[in-house]
């Protein structure tokens, strides 16, 4: 867990300097049904409902006899949201999950992803009996002013060791801008499934 004396190392570090301070770069939302046809229509009127975006497909990589996937067949579908939007619909979604987040959600770049289960927990969801329900994988990355470097055009280059984000920033802000609580449980419903085992 952070120590509040690191958090508001880090604080102080952002404030004396703008540049180091993290930001949303991008929030990927992606369901994945498993098959094509109508659920998989369903899942995606159901993302564009939920994004206002309209979602792409993703297909198969190969053949899976057991599960009825065949290759080059679209099996799921992937939403990428930015900026004002991609904050709005993250706000929402970590209000499904209780605003808690596992510390082993994040990796070493300081990205972290959560799943919900049910998208009628996300706040303003209604449910249609029509399209039914549908679980989703939420994946944030983040990234700090001056990421741009590795991706323009002309004069491209490496980001420097010390301008990378680290985990423990990247959870630092993630806690102060919107509230979260970091837990050391992969997921808080295996609490309760021990508690159900136990009865």
């Amino acid at each position: 867990m952070l120590s509040a004396e690191l958090v508001e190392e880090f604080k102080a570090r952002w404030q004396e300097n703008p540049m180091l301070k993290p930001k949303i770069e991008k929030v990927v939302v992606n369901c994945c049904v498993g098959k094509s046809g109508e659920p998989l229509e369903k899942a995606m009127k159901i993302l564009e409902e939920l994004t206002g975006r309209k979602p792409c497909l993703r297909l198969a990589k190969k053949t899976i006899r057991d599960f009825g996937i065949r290759r080059k067949e679209p099996i799921a579908a992937v939403i990428t949201l930015r900026g004002e939007r991609a904050i709005e619909f993250l706000k929402r979604t970590l209000d499904a999950v209780g605003n808690k987040i596992p510390i082993s959600s994040f990796d070493k770049y300081g990205n972290f992803s959560f799943g919900i289960e049910e998208h009628i927990d996300i706040p303003g969801t209604r449910y249609s009996p029509e399209l039914g329900i549908i679980g989703m994988d939420i994946c944030v990355s983040l990234c700090r002013p001056g990421y741009r470097v590795k991706y323009r055009r002309r004069a491209r280059s490496k980001i420097g060791k010390n301008h990378k984000l680290t985990p423990e920033e990247a959870m630092a802000f993630i806690a102060e801008e919107f509230g979260v609580e970091l837990t050391s449980e992969k997921r808080e419903k295996k609490r309760r499934r021990r508690g159900r085992e136990g009865k």
